[in-house]
């Protein structure tokens, strides 16, 4: 993971203690069972999970809210996941919880995070990350079904990282992706903050970095 130099000890740290949790892993196909450290986890193939359920979900629901539906999901699921392994790892509140995010994000298969110096995490309405998901799962399964799109697709990475901070910070917090590699930009783009600030910052990110609408 790549982050601000005064978080790099937490997230080396954040590193050896996932390293010890993913490795005892053990399947047996017999059950239909995949165990790490003795938690069942489930593989499941990334298009599947991203194109193909966002396709049906769309044909259901509509667009917006097939979109506001894997936002939610993700959300959910990076919230239950910082509650667990704050209490597994002993984490405080703070870029301690915040550390082990990203760190287990890889470790799972979602992305590669890349935390922007110019990021103040808080715990208040002040909160900002700006941040890069290099090699986002959901980005990377529109590319490989070659399938165009003129919006951001990364929804699940946005709602799991913002649902992971705002149990670290214990603020309230929402997550936009600016830039998108399935839209045709070099960078998977998001920015993070309280949600009575995230269009402010979206607005100025979008400045800097390019918009898609």
């Amino acid at each position: 993971m790549s982050c601000p130099e005064p978080f790099e000890p937490l997230f080396l740290e954040a590193e050896k203690q996932m390293e010890g949790f993913f490795s005892s892993l053990e399947r047996k196909p017999e059950t239909g069972t995949l165990t790490i450290s003795g938690e069942r986890y489930i593989l499941a193939r990334a298009a599947t999970f991203s194109v193909q359920l966002r396709k049906i979900l769309e044909e259901e629901y509509g667009r917006i809210a097939a979109e506001k539906l894997a936002y939610s999901l993700g959300r959910a699921a990076g919230i239950k996941d910082a509650e667990f392994f704050m209490e597994k790892l002993m984490l405080e509140r703070g870029p301690a919880a915040l550390s082990a995010g990203p760190v287990h994000f890889a470790f799972v298969g979602w992305a590669y995070v890349d935390i922007f110096p110019e990021s103040a995490p808080t715990t208040d309405e002040n909160y900002y990350l700006i941040y890069d998901h290099p090699y986002s799962f959901e980005a990377d399964a529109y590319m490989r079904e070659k399938i165009e799109t003129d919006r951001p697709v990364c929804l699940m990475n946005a709602g799991y990282s913002s649902g992971w901070c705002q149990v670290a910070f214990g603020v309230e917090l929402a997550a936009r992706e600016i830039t998108c590699r399935a839209n045709g930009d070099d960078q998977c783009i998001f920015v993070m903050g309280h949600t009575s600030r995230i269009h402010e910052y979206v607005v100025e990110a979008q400045e800097r970095y390019g918009k898609l609408d």
